[in-house]
């Protein structure tokens, strides 16, 4: 039978049919407030959002970013028309500046700093806490023991034999001596103790919630140095062809991502100036012939207060100057051409860099001539590193490394646009409006440049040179001055993780028992532990704890 105010008594249940049913409290507004702060700021949600946030950015390795690729974004638009829009609603080309990503960033940062506050205060009072007092049952605990203290029990020596018989009262160690013992082993083990009567309690392992604290405080601090840095930090993009010259200026970057807070006064002199671009190719292997093994640049760097030094520039080999590193991305080809228009006037002098279309670096560039005379000229190349022609008559790269280089060219005349003030990439070009004089379209055929060779242009409208072959690199300059401080977080976080998986929280305790009408002074040790968690090494602790404690009192530990 229950009692009967008891849930499940049968006068409980009757009552509640009565009545239609169980009347749960109302909560409120507050009440409701509390229930999802407290579910906002509990363990297993903060584990949750660490994973979706873990979730969150896989899109940002899928697709090309803007703060770090604009020219892969732009690219990614031509190949993907139709899934681009979507995707950009989405934000998936800024996933970590998104809305959808921020609001998980920050109830992340919300539930751990909810989460360590009080568990911080907790464990401040349970420091200042005395340990426990000893249980009256210790025979219910992991590890317990208990070994008489007795004239029989005795090592050695220790008692001594007046008239045949065995004084066992004053070679006895008394109670309060072993419960002294106890104490002083303990503490030199790195237990708390705590002397209560003829026993000890003693606590270890806080060093555990300690480093877990550490553990999640160092996770807000990577989140708070990720936030601030990206804030006051920059990336940019520039090409860059052998012999040129790039000034850490922000006109000198072809593209350039500030942070919210940044000004160009964060922005150091230097300079760097491209001497060479080496590339070694696979050539023993013959299913692997051409494949880059390694490439590196020779850079010049010289700094603002004139100190200038030579550095290797390779990949996963950052060069790290005023304040910020400087990465190797990407290389290529450039044509080194000069064009002359109708009225033999030299139009364009420059280098053009080629973008890599294949693994055997054929590659595609545009060449825009607006001051020829008595037209614009505009032009799109192609370039074969080691040219080989097909059956089909098309020509083809059989090697990435310029062995027998060729330009063909495409050449347009007309309006190129160039002055309706809407921007145009110098990768490409727009040839609606244009008439085609050499190409495909044409009467005339492709213009066929070797190195050193010059070929009249159709029409009388100029000719072109081409006058060789550079390599360019592309360089990404990253400034991010919270690297220091999530290294440093980071290190704290595994620290305080390995503590809190590897140090033990246990209790002990040692108990002296006085026997009943013991003529001699004779008593029982008892040992016995707890442990808050998993344990394994708990009895092992316990009897070496009171095996060192019998060895120091002399008495004999049993079998």
């Amino acid at each position: 039978m229950r009692p009967s105010d008891h849930v499940d008594s049968t006068a409980a249940a009757a009552a509640d049919d009565a009545d239609g049913g169980v009347t749960q409290p109302k909560l409120g507004f507050v009440g409701y407030l509390r229930f999802f702060w407290r579910q906002l700021t509990s363990m297993r949600t903060a584990l949750f959002l660490l994973m979706l946030l873990a979730l969150a950015a896989i899109p940002g390795s899928l697709v090309p970013q803007r703060t770090a690729d604009p020219n892969g974004v732009v690219q990614y638009k031509a190949d993907h028309p139709q899934l681009f829009p979507v995707l950009d609603t989405l934000q998936v080309f800024d996933t970590y500046t998104s809305v959808w990503f921020s609001a998980i960033y920050l109830l992340l940062f919300v539930s751990l700093i909810g989460c360590i506050v009080p568990r911080t205060k907790h464990h401040w009072q349970a420091l200042r806490t005395r340990p426990p007092r000893t249980p009256v049952r210790l025979g219910r605990l992991a590890g317990y023991r208990s070994v008489p203290v007795e004239a029989a029990a005795l090592q050695g020596d220790r008692t001594t034999d007046v008239g045949g018989a065995t004084d066992a009262a004053t070679s006895l160690p008394s109670v309060d001596h072993a419960v002294t013992r106890a104490a002083a082993l303990l503490k030199r083990s790195g237990y708390r103790v705590e002397r209560f009567g003829d026993s000890v309690s003693a606590e270890r392992g806080y060093l555990r919630e300690t480093g877990n604290l550490v553990f999640h405080a160092a996770l807000v601090g990577v989140l708070v140095a990720v936030g601030l840095g990206g804030g006051f930090s920059y990336t940019g993009q520039r090409l860059l062809v052998e012999g040129q010259t790039f000034s850490n200026v922000l006109g000198s970057y072809d593209s350039f991502n500030p942070g919210r807070w940044f000004t160009q006064s964060d922005l150091q002199g230097y300079n760097l100036t491209l001497d060479k671009f080496t590339t070694t190719y696979e050539e023993r292997n013959l299913d692997a012939l051409g494949q880059a093994l390694d490439y590196s640049a020779t850079i010049t760097a010289r700094q603002k207060d004139g100190q200038e030094r030579t550095e290797r520039l390779g990949v996963n080999e950052p060069l790290s100057i005023g304040g910020t590193n400087v990465y190797l991305l990407g290389n290529g080809y450039a044509m080194q051409v000069t064009v002359r228009d109708g009225d033999g006037n030299v139009a364009f002098k420059d280098v053009v860099p080629f973008l890599p279309e294949d693994a055997n670096y054929t590659s595609t560039g545009v060449i825009k001539v607006p001051d020829a005379k008595p037209s614009q000229l505009g032009m799109v190349g192609f370039f074969y590193p080691t040219a080989s022609k097909l059956g089909s008559g098309a020509f083809a790269s059989a090697y990435p490394d310029a062995q027998n280089p060729l330009l063909t060219l495409q050449v347009y005349r007309g309006d190129l646009g160039l002055d309706s003030g809407v921007p145009q990439s110098v990768y490409s070009l727009d040839t609606s409006g244009l008439e085609q004089i050499a190409g495909r379209q044409s009467k005339a055929a492709s213009i066929e440049l070797k190195p050193g060779q010059s070929k009249e242009l159709p029409d009388g409208t100029g000719s072109i040179t081409f006058d060789g072959v550079k390599r360019y690199v592309s360089l990404d300059v990253h400034h991010d001055p919270s690297q220091l401080f999530v290294a440093g977080f980071a290190v704290l976080a595994v620290l305080g993780l390995l503590t809190s998986l590897f140090v033990p929280r246990r209790r002990v305790w040692v108990k002296a028992v006085p026997r009943r009408g013991a003529e001699h002074g004779e008593y029982d040790l008892e040992y016995a532990g707890l442990a808050r968690g998993e344990d394994p090494n708990l009895e092992r602790a316990v009897a070496d704890i009171a095996r060192r404690h019998l060895s120091d009192l002399g008495v004999r530990i049993p079998a």
